[in-house]
């Protein structure tokens, strides 16, 4: 019956340490004179968030892919990571910017299929893995090795 629920009266929650039969005894106040009075606002203790960006580099970059190609690339400043499957381009972008400290300028995605392998009678794939191609600012360097 939760369609019902939005005619139901919202009940009035009292302020925080008063009791609560404190709350039935007291007479309705009009809107006029809550506005005259001043109430305190009590600052809530402020809690230390984590950072967004230690959360993206845990579920984002695996590793660096480094291959013979990846190596020539380098040369034209772009960069092979292999990264997680669910991860996409903006939030690569972030956690390379805050794991090297360089500029981003373009991502590039290549997802890499499974591949079937035989070992005997037995069958099987070998598993597929994403990689991204990152291409950071002119005179900007990754030490991956």
């Amino acid at each position: 019956m939760a369609i019902f629920d939005i005619f139901k009266k919202k009940k009035e929650k009292a302020p925080r340490g008063t009791p609560k039969k404190s709350l039935k005894a007291a007479p309705k106040e009009t809107p006029k004179a809550v506005s005259q009075e001043k109430t305190e606002i009590v600052p809530k203790k402020e809690i230390k968030k984590p950072r967004k960006s230690s959360g993206i580099v845990c579920g984002v970059v695996k590793s660096p892919h480094i291959s013979e190609k990846a190596t020539n690339l380098e040369k034209l400043n772009r960069y092979v990571f292999k990264v997680f499957p669910r991860a996409n381009k903006n939030e690569i972008k972030k956690a390379i910017e805050s794991i090297y400290g360089v500029d981003v300028l373009a991502v590039n995605i290549i997802k890499i299929p499974a591949k079937k392998r035989r070992l005997g009678k037995t069958a099987g794939f070998k598993g597929g893995y994403k990689k991204a191609i990152i291409k950071i600012k002119e005179g900007q360097k990754i030490e991956i090795v």
